[in-house]
């Protein structure tokens, strides 16, 4: 039999010793695990992170932790949570949510909250928590929570900036008309009226340009402390753009009761406005509508109140305006008009009628005005004093200002064909037709196009574009002066009426307004200034020309006076071109009051 002898097996003691590497090796990689975790969490500096045990105590609190809750680690450690950093209103919560993790597994779902900072504020969070070891009776919850602080501010601001107005604070329109439509459901109830005022600061834009934006500023923010001293606590304020507010004042019953808030609202700027170190007055134009008569909503009560406004406006400085339904008609008439005037000039609706100034000695015509009319292809004709205004402010005055030297040129050379080479054709130059820099080099081209010379065609011009204009448009005119072109003053005496400006302008003649022909022979103050035009125009060596003559006791005045030529209904009304044809034809007699 063989034997075998028996040694001590190894089998145990290497299976125990691999247990325990296995074991060392655990221990090394959760070691290294949390290094790790820590290293995360430390690294994450903008991010709080707090870890807490089953008893919601503090065992890890992060830099991030101590920059949003204001505690550092050393007082955090051990503290409860709900009473670090949870509001009262919150605490029950909580506690009741950390529980349900921890014995039902229910999680706590990530949201925004409002934590408690250490001086009580409370600050805007995105929280989110982690639970580890949740299988074991030592489980422990990481909050991760995210500062909301910048991006709570942000919209804020963004809120703000889209309610309120950045420079003085007040309501925006679109808040006002929230807040104004609620007042009137208010006024409804309780059987009240309310007025609506729309403020307009005249001239704004030049205190910008003049003094600088930050002037302007100032302006508007004392404006604004002024307007929210006379503010009762029912009333609103709110600015709609750069110079213009609107009010609203319940409680409004009678008229006396509006008058007075106007008045109150002027006496606002009846103190002057100290900028740029010096005292200002300062003015505003007020348009004023009513509920329930002007209007039933916010909408509609500030759209009235401005058009009384922008009519205000006309009127001058300081003006008020109370809304009437005919101002509104007549708003949405002219911008009828507006759109119409190209489409106009395209269909060939525009004609000129001329009306002749014939010389007060001897009825003999000397020249003729041409006046431009407008007659739609549908409707009856609309008057200048209607669509020339319409065209200045829309710009269409210088495509309208073009066609009728074009055309008044054309008529000339038709008539010169004729035979008729005696009579000039003046046409009227407005103001805004000289903003453009060429328009008086488009007025020689168009004569020189036509074969045209300076005794063919003359300019009128008022006294207010003669003293407003650029420097660069009196050189013009004193070339066109040197060249022979007769230049008149229009409506002389209605304007600055400075007789020292007329040895500056070059001028050829000046013709008197109709307003002083009128009542001449019955007023002595008008009779004088009638005589005083005639003979400083003469002793200037000007052409004078009466206009608006109408009866036979003005023309014989005139004549006394010497008046050179007369413009009027008594001798002639403007007539088309083929009625002049007639007329310069000798087919049409002179008026008898000239024979006397």
């Amino acid at each position: 039999m063989l034997k075998v002898s028996k040694t001590p097996s190894t089998d145990g003691i290497d299976s125990h010793d691999a247990c325990r590497e296995e074991v060392e090796l655990v221990r090394r990689q959760y070691l290294e695990s949390e290094q790790r975790f820590r290293a995360l969490l430390e690294s994450l500096s903008k991010v709080a992170v707090q870890g807490y045990d089953r008893d919601r105590r503090v065992i890890y609190w992060n830099e991030g932790s101590t920059r949003l809750y204001g505690y550092t680690a050393e007082e955090a450690q051990g503290q409860l949570l709900e009473d670090l950093i949870i509001p009262a209103f919150m605490r029950d919560g909580v506690i009741q949510a950390h529980g349900a993790w921890i014995k039902e597994g229910v999680d706590i779902p990530a949201d925004e909250l409002e934590l408690k900072h250490k001086t009580g504020e409370l600050v805007s969070v995105f929280s989110q928590h982690l639970m580890l070891n949740e299988h074991t009776d030592s489980p422990l919850m990481f909050c991760v929570d995210v500062d909301l602080s910048d991006q709570k501010r942000a919209h804020r601001d963004l809120e703000f900036a889209t309610r309120f107005d950045r420079l003085t604070h007040l309501p925006n329109r679109q808040t006002f008309e929230v807040d104004m439509d609620s007042l009137l459901d208010s006024c409804r109830r309780q059987g009240n009226g309310l007025a609506t005022i729309y403020l307009d600061i005249d001239h704004f834009v030049e205190i910008n340009d003049a003094l600088g934006y930050d002037q302007g500023d100032r302006l508007l923010i004392e404006l604004t402390r002024r307007l929210r001293e006379c503010q009762r606590v029912t009333d609103l304020v709110s600015r709609v753009s750069s110079d213009e507010f609107v009010l609203a004042f319940p409680g409004v019953h009678l008229d006396p009761d509006v008058r007075r808030i106007v008045r109150h609202i002027q006496n606002v700027f009846r103190e002057p406005f100290v900028l740029d170190g010096r005292e200002r007055q300062v003015t505003a134009c007020l348009g004023v509508a009513l509920f329930p008569e002007n209007g039933e909503s916010s909408r509609e009560l500030i759209r009235n109140a401005d058009v009384a406004k922008n009519r205000a406006k006309l009127d001058g400085r300081g003006a008020v305006r109370f809304f009437q339904q005919k101002l509104h008609d007549e708003l949405v008439r002219q911008h009828y008009l507006s759109a119409r005037l190209e489409e106009a000039l395209d269909n060939g609706e525009f004609s000129l009628h001329y009306q002749p100034q014939v010389s007060a000695a001897s009825g003999r015509i000397e020249n003729l005005e041409a006046l431009i009319r407008w007659e739609p292809a549908e409707g009856p004709p609309i008057s200048p004093a209607e669509f020339i205004p319409l065209a200045e402010r829309s710009g269409v005055i210088h495509r309208l200002g073009d066609w009728v030297i074009e055309e008044a040129c054309r008529q000339q050379v038709e008539w010169r064909a004729k035979g008729f080479h005696e009579h000039r054709i003046d046409i009227n130059v407005s103001g805004r037709q000289l903003v453009r820099p060429d328009a008086l080099k488009s007025f020689e081209d168009s004569l020189q196009r036509h074969g045209l010379g300076p005794r063919d065609i003359g300019i009128e011009l008022t006294e207010n574009v003669l003293i407003e204009a650029e420097e660069t448009v009196l050189e013009d005119l004193w070339r066109l002066y040197h060249r022979g072109i007769r230049i008149a003053i229009d409506d002389f005496g209605t304007g600055y009426s400075s007789l020292s400006y007329l040895k500056h302008f070059p001028v050829t003649a000046l013709k008197i307004d109709r307003s002083f022909i009128h009542d001449a022979p019955t007023q002595p103050k008008d009779r004088a200034i009638m005589e005083g035009a005639i003979f400083i125009g003469h002793r200037l060596g000007l052409e004078v020309v009466a206009e608006g003559v109408e009866n036979a006791e003005q023309l014989s005045l005139l004549r006394e006076m010497h008046c050179d030529l007369v413009q009027g209904f008594f001798f002639y009304r403007p007539m088309p071109a083929k009625e002049i044809d007639r007329l310069l034809g000798g087919f049409v007699p002179s008026h008898e009051g000239l024979s006397s």
